[in-house]
C-alpha cells in the first residue's frame, strides 16, 4: 500500500473511530485545532531546556514520548482536514511549490 493510500486507511479509520464513540459533535474544526496546539504544546514540552545538540539526540525513552505526540498531532491534523474536506497531501504539494518560489536555493 503506497503512502497516499495508507493516509486515506488512517483517515478512514479515525473516523470509524469517532464515530463508534459518538465523537463527531465534538469533532468541529474549532475543538480539534485546539486540540492539536494542546499536543503541540506537549511535545514543545520535551525539548525545553535542551540544548540544540540534546533536541537532535534524544535517549530511547524520551524518543518513544516524542513519537507518541507526534501521533496525536497527526490525528488531530487529519481530522481537521477530514472536516473540512481537504487534501492534506495536495495542500502540502502545492505549499512546496509555493515555498520553492519564495525561497530559491542558496548557492553553497
Amino acid at each position: 500500500m503506497n503512502s497516499q493510500d495508507r493516509l486515506e486507511q488512517l483517515r478512514l479509520d479515525l473516523a470509524a473511530f469517532a464515530a463508534a464513540r459518538n465523537w463527531e459533535h465534538f469533532h468541529t474544526p474549532k475543538n480539534l485545532s485546539m486540540a492539536l496546539i494542546v499536543e503541540a504544546a506537549e511535545l514543545v514540552e520535551h525539548f525545553q531546556w535542551a540544548t540544540p545538540e540534546e533536541s537532535q539526540h534524544p535517549d530511547s525513552d524520551k524518543l518513544e514520548e516524542i513519537r507518541m505526540e507526534l501521533a496525536d498531532i497527526f490525528i488531530y491534523l487529519i481530522r481537521i482536514a477530514d472536516m473540512l474536506k481537504l487534501d492534506l497531501l495536495q495542500a502540502a504539494t502545492e505549499k512546496m511549490a509555493i515555498n520553492q518560489q519564495r525561497f530559491p536555493p542558496t548557492a553553497s
